[in-house]
């Protein structure tokens, strides 16, 4: 006999687009559930289609906060499972705080399954290693300020200032501010710069360009929405062509708890 879920609610991540890149515990969860509400503006809709036949499936782009949060305590005090489904994963830009309080308000218990997020579906379309040895070790996720602000000792131009991998989410619009932001903190014009639109759907786009030519280049190509700005050296595509910034991890010499190292004579 099938395994029932208990009676609460179930954030989940639904990764970045791809239908096959959310978790096996992510995609169990929704195959059981009596409800499912989903973020329809951005989770692809094949997804949805895996919940079981009978499953109550609700749209949640239309409803403002109380009112998404009102069904979710509705149904599991009638005793049903609920799914909540977001988009990439629920913990980066999610906005789940606001319903986790409502819910631990109400006493009604949720538990959060981690997804893919779409920095991640990004470098793998780019074929990017975002953390590379002796190029850069540290990887910021963050946004631009726009409306909504980002607190003062995170403005993008001291962030920059590390000269690390940054990834942007939700910047599309504001790409002249993100150039003038990383030109302040001393980067090159010719950082290089890759947006992924939708990444892992089948419309899916990439631009390369540098930080001098990114605005110019994602208005050419019509990218104002949906896209993963990620920029640094370790997005150089001429990574690919040479032997540099090579991993010790796999070095023949290189000794660790697993492998002896081999010493060269």
């Amino acid at each position: 006999m099938e395994q029932q879920l208990d009676n609460q609610v179930f954030i989940i991540g639904a990764g970045p687009g791809d239908p096959d890149l959310i978790t096996v515990k992510g995609l169990s969860i929704l195959q059981k559930a009596d409800v499912v509400l989903y973020t329809d503006s951005l989770v692809n809709e094949e997804l949805i289609n895996r919940a079981k036949p009978e499953a109550e499936v609700i749209k949640s782009a239309g409803l403002a906060l109380d009112e998404m949060v009102e069904i979710m305590i509705a149904k599991v005090r009638e005793g049903k499972s609920v799914a909540r489904v977001h988009t990439g994963d629920p913990s980066v830009y999610g906005a789940i705080l606001e319903q986790m309080v409502l819910l631990k308000k109400a006493e009604v218990p949720f538990t959060i399954v981690p997804g893919v997020s779409s920095v991640f579906a990004a470098a793998a379309a780019l074929q990017a290693e975002l953390t590379v040895p002796d190029l850069t070790q540290t990887l910021i996720l963050t946004r631009a300020e726009g409306r909504t602000p980002v607190p003062e000792r995170e403005q993008l131009q001291d962030l920059a200032r590390h000269h690390s991998t940054i990834a942007l989410y939700l910047s599309s619009t504001l790409t002249k501010k993100v150039v003038k932001e990383f030109l302040a903190a001393g980067w090159s014009e010719e950082t290089p710069v890759a947006v992924v639109q939708r990444a892992s759907w089948p419309d899916q786009k990439i631009v390369r360009t540098t930080l001098m030519n990114l605005d110019r280049d994602m208005a050419a190509n019509g990218i104002r929405s949906q896209a993963m700005i990620l920029a640094g050296w370790a997005l150089d595509p001429e990574l690919h062509d040479h032997s540099m910034h090579r991993s010790k991890l796999y070095d023949a010499s290189f000794t660790h708890r697993f492998r002896k190292g081999v010493t060269k004579e």
